[in-house]
C-alpha cells in the first residue's frame, strides 16, 4: 500500500511492517498506539522504525492513518485520570474563604 508521511511517500505491507518491528523493544505507551503481533508500541516509535525519519518530522496521525489501512488495531490516547477533589463541608468551605482553614 502507498502512503505518505512526512511529504514522503512510502510502500507499506503489514508483513514489511511486522517484519521490521520483529526484536524492537516497545517503549512506554503514553499516548497513541500500535497494535503489532503481540506488543503494543506507541504511533510515533513504529513510525521512526518504518519510516527511518525522527520522530518530529511525522504526526501519529499520519502513521495512524498508514497501520489502520494495513489493518493494525489502532488505539488512541487513554484518557487522563481526574485528579481526586476533596469534598469540603459547609464549614471547612466557609473558612477557607475567610482564609484560615479548618482540618477535621
Amino acid at each position: 500500500m502507498r502512503c505518505v508521511i512526512a511529504r514522503f511517500p512510502f510502500d507499506l505491507t503489514k508483513s514489511g511492517v511486522l517484519e521490521s518491528m520483529k526484536g524492537i523493544k516497545p517503549e512506554q505507551v503514553l499516548g497513541e498506539s500500535v497494535i503489532i503481533g503481540r506488543r503494543t508500541y506507541p504511533v510515533k516509535q513504529v513510525g521512526q522504525v518504518i519510516t527511518r525519519q525522527d520522530r518530529r518530522d511525522f504526526s501519529a496521525g499520519e502513521v495512524l492513518r498508514a497501520m489502520t489501512q494495513l489493518g493494525f488495531t489502532c488505539r488512541g490516547a487513554l484518557p487522563r485520570p481526574a485528579l481526586a477533589t476533596r469534598v469540603l463541608s459547609p464549614l471547612q468551605r466557609a473558612s477557607a474563604m475567610l482564609g484560615t482553614p479548618v482540618t477535621a
